[in-house]
């Protein structure tokens, strides 16, 4: 049977993922409403929202997702019946600096919302599995690290984390699969890899190539460069968590990935040819390349099998990488210059 959400609460809906997908479901969805949590950190903007579809049908909040009142209170004003859940701390390097913020929000965050949908939803309105939705938004890195012959990720993967980040990430999917196990509350999972597209925060990976590139700045790459990176197309992460949300099995966990192997030298490299053809008087870009020395714990390679999702849900990655990290640069630069 299909789950159709009509009230949706989207934590983290003001970031890089959580505000494609609220862009998305506004415009694939007519029916649905949002309500829209998020605290606006450094990881947030308002901006991200300019231009939504049908915005009458879209109500932002400002607040945190460990003040359990106000996600009480937003649960029963709105009615909510279906929570999607982006809002985390999710940059390495800062989770190795401070990871004291990662634990809280990451983990008792995600708690607090578990905990307001079960009284809400189970004890006090008695809601069926078949009326409400719970889906969390994790990460390939819970699995840890991969070799080169390693086959890739699959949902039964043990878990390995190796940062900070990880590990909170992975204490909160825990969470999720204990209130699903422990109480009955009707919960998904997806782990994806690493999303590239529109809206993305300047400090990661790809948006930090291409600024620096505009600025003909050093371009700081870890290592030698050989880490690989499964890539997905953020537009193509949102239809995969639409679908688990409809038609994935309650407790289950998926796998989403893009099926897009590539080091992080070949990527910076590539976005270096696309910046000469673009400002061929700056060029070569690939000059600006600076190998720095790598992070504590940087795990070496990330590869998803997203075979699950696929056959199960008849979902697949859509998007050509180049096609869409073009359209991803014509995005970042005019914000960049």
């Amino acid at each position: 049977m299909t789950f159709q959400p009509k009230n949706m609460l989207v934590t983290g809906g003001a970031g890089f993922i959580g505000s494609n997908y609220v862009h998305y479901m506004l415009k694939s969805d007519p029916t649905v409403r949002i309500v829209n949590l998020d605290l606006l950190t450094y990881a947030g903007d308002l901006r991200n929202l300019d231009g939504l579809p049908d915005p009458q049908r879209h109500h932002f909040v400002q607040g945190d997702i460990c003040d359990a009142e106000l996600v009480a209170r937003l649960l029963r004003e709105h009615e909510i019946d279906t929570v999607v859940h982006f809002a985390a701390e999710s940059h390495v390097d800062r989770s190795i600096s401070g990871p004291g913020e990662f634990v809280r929000t990451n983990v008792v965050g995600t708690y607090t919302l578990l905990e307001a949908c079960r009284q809400y939803w189970l004890n006090e309105r008695k809601l069926g599995s078949e009326q409400v939705r719970f889906h969390h938004i994790s990460t390939d890195e819970v699995y840890g690290s991969l070799g080169p012959d390693d086959p890739p990720f699959t949902e039964t993967t043990p878990y390995a984390p190796n940062s900070p980040y990880s590990a909170s990430k992975a204490g909160s999917d825990h969470l999720v699969r204990a209130y699903h196990h422990t109480y009955g509350l009707p919960t998904t999972t997806t782990n994806c890899s690493n999303n590239y597209g529109p809206r993305q925060h300047g400090e990661k990976f790809i948006p930090t190539v291409i600024r620096h590139c505009l600025e003909q700045k050093p371009i700081p790459v870890y290592g030698n460069g050989s880490n690989i990176r499964d890539w997905l197309y953020v537009e193509d992460h949102c239809s995969g968590i639409d679908a688990v949300i409809r038609r994935g099995g309650l407790g289950n966990t998926y796998n989403i990935g893009g099926a897009n192997e590539h080091a992080n030298i070949d990527i910076c490299r590539l976005i270096c040819r696309l910046m000469d053809t673009r400002f061929p008087e700056r060029g070569p870009h690939e000059r600006l390349i600076t190998f720095v020395t790598d992070r504590p714990g940087h795990d070496w390679r990330y590869s998803i099998d997203n075979q699950l999702v696929c056959s199960d849900l008849s979902w697949s990655p859509s998007q050509s990488f180049e096609t869409k990290l073009r359209e991803t640069l014509n995005w970042v630069l005019p914000r960049a210059e």
